[in-house]
């Protein structure tokens, strides 16, 4: 068994003396680990650092063995940001929740497609804590529970949409809203207008919004938590009010 793939960095950690695991979300086949001999070098260490782009060669005797793999540097994503807390925090978050969360060699395209386009806009040093959190969305429809945000879950109407029901994931709009509002989720307005700009309470509410359904959808019912560096990009959105 062989192939290569364009994929992105989401973890690596020692193995054995001297093997590397790297796991990658590839373009074609999804989250995939490898086994990288000789990988706590210094220079290949490098190479496979969280976020960098590769192009990456898999190989094993069987499908089911857990395989060698070799990449080649597409881009380094990684570096061009280590002393901007906010991107890298950003960068760790969005590896660790999709390692966390997407399962292993089935091929999700739409959320490599989104972490790609969210690594692009980290490098441009614009604005990408929207982004991040419209790509959480995408990652719970990709996995099955996307959220159904068009209209009021007890109206019907479109308009004015302003929470999201825990228990149902569909919107609610603020007259019908009123009685409980305490029990629901606020709803930022940008998740509404793809156009939509972001205050920087809103990135708060986003995260607060995506991350309970992935906990309580995806993780929790595995037994699994949130990963611990999502917890410290949400921290450092509640500082850094200006990356939005």
């Amino acid at each position: 068994m062989r192939w290569t793939d364009e994929g992105v960095v989401l973890a690596a950690r020692r193995h054995g003396e001297r093997g590397l695991l790297v796991h990658a979300l590839t373009s074609a086949h999804g989250h995939h680990a490898g086994l990288v001999r000789g990988g706590q070098g210094p220079r290949i260490r490098m190479l496979y650092q969280t976020g960098n782009r590769l192009t990456l060669t898999w190989s094993a005797r069987l499908s089911e063995h857990l395989g060698t793999m070799q990449g080649e540097l597409l881009r380094g994503h990684a570096a061009r940001f280590m002393d901007d807390r906010a991107r890298l925090a950003c960068l760790s978050a969005a590896a660790a929740m999709a390692s966390a969360t997407l399962p292993e060699r089935e091929p999700h395209p739409r959320a490599y497609a989104g972490l790609s386009g969210l690594l692009d806009a980290l490098d441009a040093d614009g604005p990408f804590a929207a982004l991040y959190i419209r790509w959480e969305l995408d990652l719970l429809a990709e996995l099955g529970y996307g959220l159904d945000l068009s209209r009021c879950a007890a109206t019907g109407t479109p308009e004015n949409l302003g929470y999201v029901s825990p228990k149902s994931g569909h919107a609610v709009s603020r007259e019908a809203a009123a009685p409980y509002r305490e029990r629901l989720l606020p709803l930022p307005a940008f998740l509404l207008d793809s156009e939509g700009k972001a205050a920087a309470a809103d990135i708060v509410d986003g995260l607060k919004l995506t991350g309970f359904f992935l906990d309580r959808r995806v993780l929790q019912p595995h037994g699994r938590k949130l990963p611990a560096s999502r917890a410290r990009f949400v921290d450092v959105m509640r500082r850094k009010t200006a990356y939005i």
